[in-house]
């Protein structure tokens, strides 16, 4: 840029250039000029001669001039001091309105000179045709506005050197350039076509290291240094020819440019004369054939006018340099019409890109020999089938570095590499070593600990499913390993940091991926995931076990309740068999009741009749049957009854049965089911339910629920929750404070064969594989990944899966577990004694009741007899009154009519005894009501019948002491005393 300005200010210094404003004069498609004046800035007079003779030929040329078109040269010579240039291009080109320049140059002149035509004729716009200037500054558009060649910029041997790499396989490089706009800009083409067209990782080159160096270099002996420690053993170099000559002799001192060495240089290293055997460099084929660039030129500019006169009208060039009114807009559209060309010419394929460099340019690939000899072994040209470039390469006729015939592997390969794991049940189990140990045991291997804040080392030792498969590895392989565990415990994500002086963010690594990133270790022999976020960063080799994620819970205890025996029956046919019970009694009762064959005699003889069946028999027959209890009593009696017991037995029979043998599958052979259904279970995907979930924080499985759109809001709940290891969260599985983990299914089921009561849930999902981790670039990548192909094919793999991850035995064993009933125990049936239990406090707190309630029965009918019986004795007294006075009132008639016609002692003593009879004789019966010999005696006062002359003695009741009779009651009104208010 500075240079461009440079050079305006001395045009508008030489009152050259001036602002002029916009206005051109336009013309219809019929006023299109008939001859087109084509300028030529040429090295020498040969040029000049075939730049003349090439525009006479054109003319001729119906395919590219039409009729009545007729184009003119005008040339004049290259200087080498660019103001005379700018001066000639106005005075002899513009002058003579020419519509194009064609410019060429010595190449020991430099490009100031070409770029003097540049700038003076894109000012007006008048487009320029470079057939050698191949900087990388004419590139830029913005400087260069109507610059275009026929040769490509030096930066484009990029795309050669990647289709060299691809070809040869190598895919780690280190790149050797020059601190100036192009060794900066073949870098560039370099990583940007690399990431762009190659987007497989295998074959994708990666740059290992850089080495700028400034021009003009005295030594290159500080950047060897460097470059000897580095892996790579394949150098592109792009480098004038007197810097190529100190680089290859400083490598050869460093015994860096003989065998296992690849040099691959640009064109003009290629021509350094010390430049080793063995090199590999690219020559632009027609590179110094300025005839053939002259021919192209021409003809893509006539090919270019020609659309244009068809298609848009066409604006005299400018005149001069000193026309303020020209903006010749005519000629930007001409520049437009000139990159669009695709013409088949004496150079090749001749086509540009949009900032007008040559594509579709051939190379040859050169060798070099003994004694400085170039042998061309392949070549790098347009296909036109395919229409695309193509590498065509004899590799059978390459000799390299040391006079080898074999290609180098490029790369040096350590056969003692520092391998790196993780703590990982059940690939890696670690185990601190006593104060008393000094080896591990024979299957384990030492796996030291490094803590990088206090520099301390912790002595351990690894066994497992990863080291079985490092210790294989490195036997068939054969390398050397020193075995360390992740400094940080952690698998390692990345962390956005800012660039230091930019705007932009990067990614640094933790854990085992950082120090692989970091180059502090050559391999990871770990469970490890492949994800696309890892591979950006680190090789991996083919998966060693494929996996995915899965998610670990705990069984759900055993429902075993107190009401566990009520489980085989749903709530409702409870409700309809206690119902059923009931109704089936009452139907009962009423069948045998109505039925006119419900009562009958038991036998002929027998007057008494059977009773029919009341309803708390009724009640108890229904229950009876179900409960299969003897029934003694109270059965029915009517046919019709008889037939419903018999369907109410049979009912009963079945529910009994379908009871026994649902109870045993549910109390014996039940087992637990998982409580989530997988991923897409709503409860994980639901925020606001009480579940807990988590996974490892910065893991592989972090890294995919961030990648999961879908799974956004699950992630965002779990992020609070995830743990530091694995070891923890299942840990807190067991104990019930986390309720699902999601983690790698590998070490899940693992965890769940290990432990009967842990379970995964659902199907697996984000399925992906463990690889072995390696640096990118690393030449053990391939070595180890067919490797464990072959381990997968004889089956050495399988095996580490029985030893390691599925334990058989354990597995079996709850297999056993999960198929062996449930012995019941005081858990399962604490109902059933519960309920008898219930029963028989129920009927001691109902014979309670009923021993109060028959005490208060008692009482009360002892009331009731006492008014009953005092009722009975008033009216006892009442009717024996009566009596009596009938009895006298009878007397005293019988005794008048007597006394009249019988002695008067005769009749007393008649009735007298009549009056007073005996005690113990038989009374009438108006005397049978209790207590009346009794009462009389106890209500009279005794006396001697004897000696009132009504009885006589021989009547007395005893010899010794008389008889004591009760005298006749008296009456009189205290005694009938009122006994009402004992009657109930």
């Amino acid at each position: 840029m500075a240079a461009a300005f440079a050079y305006r200010w001395l045009l508008c210094a030489a009152g050259i250039v001036n602002v002029l404003p916009i206005g051109a004069q336009r013309h219809t498609a019929s006023d299109n000029p008939s001859t087109y004046n084509i300028g030529g800035v040429l090295s020498n007079s040969e040029s000049e001669l075939h730049f003349h003779t090439t525009i006479a030929h054109l003319n001729f040329d119906q395919q590219y001039v039409p009729r009545k078109v007729t184009y003119y040269d005008k040339t004049i010579r290259m200087d080498k001091n660019p103001i005379k240039t700018v001066f000639n291009v106005c005075d002899k080109l513009i002058e003579k309105r020419v519509y194009a320049v064609v410019v060429s140059h010595e190449q020991t002149s430099g490009d100031l000179s070409p770029a003097a035509v540049s700038y003076t004729s894109g000012f007006y716009s008048i487009p320029v045709i470079g057939i050698s200037s191949r900087d990388a500054a004419f590139s830029d558009k913005n400087i260069h506005v109507s610059f275009l060649r026929t040769v490509p910029p030096y930066y484009h041997q990029a795309d050669v050197w990647l289709e060299l790499l691809s070809h040869f396989l190598y895919t780690k490089v280190i790149i050797i350039h020059s601190s100036d706009t192009d060794g900066r800009a073949i870098l560039g083409r370099f990583q940007t076509t690399s990431q762009t067209y190659y987007d497989d990782v295998d074959v994708r080159a990666t740059v290992e290291l850089i080495v700028e160096f400034e021009p003009k270099l005295e030594s290159f002996t500080e950047h060897l240094i460097d470059m000897k420690t580095a892996q790579s053993r394949v150098y592109l170099m792009y480098a004038s020819t007197e810097d190529a000559q100190v680089i290859f002799r400083d490598a050869g001192e460093y015994n860096m440019t003989g065998e296992g060495h690849v040099w691959i240089v640009t064109e003009q290293a290629l021509h350094a004369n010390n430049t080793p055997d063995g090199v590999l460099g690219l020559q632009l084929e027609h590179a110094h054939s300025d005839k053939g660039h002259i021919r192209d030129s021409v003809y893509v500019l006539a090919s270019a006018i020609k659309e244009m006169i068809s298609n848009e009208t066409i604006a005299e060039a400018p005149k001069d340099c000193g026309d303020s009114a020209v903006n010749w807009e005519s000629g930007k559209r001409l520049f437009q019409y000139l990159k669009s060309r695709n013409i088949t010419g004496e150079t090749g394929q001749v086509a540009f890109d949009d900032n007008g460099d040559r594509i579709y340019a051939g190379y040859d690939v050169i060798n070099i020999r003994e004694h400085q000899k170039q042998h061309l072994v392949g070549k790098f040209s347009y296909d036109s089938l395919r229409a695309k470039m193509r590498m065509r390469i004899n590799d059978s006729e390459i000799i390299w570095g040391g006079k080898q015939k074999r290609k180098p592997e490029g790369i040096m390969i350590p056969t003692h590499l520092k391998v790196l794991t993780i703590e990982e049940k059940p690939f890696v189990y670690v185990r601190r070593m006593g104060d008393d140990e000094f080896r591990c045991e024979p299957d384990e291997r030492p796996c030291p600990l490094f803590n990088a804040s206090d520099a301390t080392t912790n002595e351990f030792c690894c066994r497992g499913y990863c080291i079985d498969l490092l210790i294989e590895l490195s036997k068939r392989i054969n390398f050397t390993y020193d075995l360390a565990l992740s400094p940080d415990g952690q698998f390692g994500h990345y962390i956005l940091r800012n660039n230091t002086g930019a705007m932009t963010l990067r990614k640094e690594w933790t854990g085992l991926i950082g120090e692989l990133v970091n180059e502090r270790a050559d391999m990871i022999v770990a469970p490890l995931t492949i994800n696309p976020e890892r591979a950006e960063y680190i090789e991996f080799s083919k998966p060693f076990k494929y996996q995915g994620i899965t998610i670990l819970e705990k069984k759900p205890s055993r429902s075993s309740t107190l009401v566990s025996f009520l489980q085989p029956f749903s709530n409702t046919l409870w409700i309809l068999v206690m119902v059923s019970v009931h109704v089936v009694a009452l139907v009962l009762y009423l069948l045998d009741r109505f039925s006119p064959f419900g009562r009958f005699k038991l036998s002929h003889s027998d007057s008494n009749e059977e009773k029919a069946l009341n309803l708390s028999s009724a009640v108890w027959f229904a229950w009876g049957v179900l409960l299969n209890s003897g029934i003694g009593e109270g059965t029915p009696r009517s046919f019709s009854a008889r037939v419903l017991g018999m369907v109410w037995a049979g009912f009963a029979m079945i529910i009994v049965a379908s009871y026994t043998a649902n109870l045993a599958a549910f109390l014996v052979l039940e087992r637990p089911k998982t409580k989530l259904s997988g991923i897409n279970d709503a409860r994980l995907r639901n925020t606001m339910e009480n579940l807990t979930c988590a996974t490892v924080k910065g893991s592989s499985v972090d890294m995919y629920f961030r990648r999961q759109v879908e799974l956004s809001n699950m992630y965002r709940t779990m992020e609070s929750n995830n743990y530091v290891t694995a070891e923890q969260a299942i840990q807190d599985v067991k104990k019930g404070k986390l309720m699902a983990f999601i983690w790698d299914s590998s070490r899940l089921e693992y965890e769940a064969s290990k432990d009967c009561e842990l379970v995964t849930a659902g199907e697996l999902f984000g399925r992906s594989g463990y690889g072995v981790g390696l640096q990118k670039g690393s030449p053990w990548t391939d070595a180890v990944t067919l490797t464990i192909l072959e381990f997968h094919e004889s089956g050495f793999m399988e095996k580490l899966d029985k030893q390691w991850i599925f334990h058989g035995h354990v597995q079996q064993n709850c297999e056993l577990f999960e198929k062996t009933p449930n012995t019941l125990g005081l858990k399962n049936m604490a109902g059933v004694f519960i309920l008898v239990g219930v029963g028989i406090a129920g009927g001691v707190g109902l014979i309670i009741i009923e021993v109060i309630y028959k005490k208060h029965q008692v009482k009360k009918q002892k009331r009731l007899d006492i008014a009953r019986h005092a009722a009975d004795k008033w009216r006892g007294t009442i009717e024996k009154r009566k009596t009596i006075r009938a009895s006298l009132a009878m007397q005293r008639q019988y005794n008048v009519g007597l006394m009249a016609r019988q002695p008067p002692g005769t009749i007393s003593l008649a009735v007298d005894k009549r009056r007073y009879p005996r005690l113990g004789q038989r009374l009438g019966p108006e005397r049978a009501w209790p207590g009346d010999a009794a009462d009389v005696l106890r209500t009279r006062r005794p006396y001697d019948l004897t000696k009132s002359g009504l009885v006589p003695p021989a009547l007395g009741l005893g010899k010794t002491r008389p008889q004591q009779n009760p005298l006749p009651p008296r009456y009189s009104p205290g005694y009938t005393s009122d006994v009402s208010h004992l009657v109930v």
